[in-house]
């Protein structure tokens, strides 16, 4: 990385690079990991893993460098830091503080996650949402915002309390597609949205896993859809809605006779 950045003898395009700059290229690396990991899951089959892994690593190594150019941190330090955070994240495990239960291991992590956030803002007050990225996916964001609240103690009882204020919010939505009134539609989709995600968090599931597994299966599913349509001999724009459905029907029982 050093001879890379070499003003004289370094690659052109990584000289020019700053923390910004490189910042779209880590977020790709990081989906790029994320769709190998399933497919090393499901395939068995983890040398493009190994491959996306070294991709991500040197994201963090750039950005080490660039650090150490203007002498604020270095790789070394990088890693001292995350060593501290995890020592003292895990009193349990490094220290002589007893916790056994998952609610009391996440209560114990949010816990010192505060206490950093008001560390860094000694005197001034800190929201229980400060420091949520806002670069994260919005799903993911949400799922955060609404950990963070829980923690905090704002959150519903049960998931049959979520379930029925994801009923409520369609009910909104189908209202406003009634009224024909295309901005606030707009609002209640989101809030649909928003309590879609609360129920998925309630289920202890990952809001944007889950959408990006349907996304798999419907992709999967569409994908069968058109080598049906290809058998046919007839070009898919010529396919009546009542035909592809037959297709994608199909499709779903092949995939359940396998």
């Amino acid at each position: 990385m050093t001879e890379l950045r070499d003003p004289k003898t370094g690659c052109p395009w990584d000289i020019k690079q700053d923390f910004a700059s490189i910042v779209p290229h880590t977020i790709e690396e990081a989906y790029e990991v994320a769709d190998a990991v399933i497919d090393a899951v499901e395939q068995q089959d983890f040398s493009e893993l190994e491959k996306e892994l070294g991709d991500l690593l040197f994201q963090i190594v750039f950005y080490s460098q660039l650090g150490q150019e203007q002498k604020q941190f270095d790789f070394d330090s990088v890693v001292a830091a995350i060593c501290e955070k995890l020592i003292r994240r895990h009193p349990h495990v490094f220290g002589d503080k007893n916790l056994t239960s998952d609610a009391e291991i996440n209560a114990n992590w949010e816990n010192e996650k505060a206490q950093e956030r008001q560390q860094k803002n000694l005197n001034e007050h800190i929201s229980i949402l400060a420091d949520i990225p806002r670069n994260l996916p919005a799903l993911s964001q949400a799922a955060k915002i609404q950990k963070r609240c829980a923690h905090a103690g704002f959150d519903w009882h049960n998931i049959e309390d979520v379930f029925a204020k994801v009923v409520e919010e369609v009910e909104e939505v189908h209202l406003e597609i009634e009224q024909n009134n295309p901005q606030a539609l707009a609002e209640e989709l989101g809030d649909l949205m928003f309590a879609v995600v609360n129920l998925c968090r309630h289920a202890k599931q990952d809001p944007e896993q889950l959408l990006r597994q349907a996304n798999q299966k419907f992709t999967k599913r569409f994908h069968g859809v058109e080598k049906q349509v290809a058998s046919s001999g007839v070009e898919f724009e010529q396919h009546s809605l009542e035909k592809l459905e037959e297709y994608w029907q199909q499709v779903k029982l092949d995939e359940k006779q396998r």
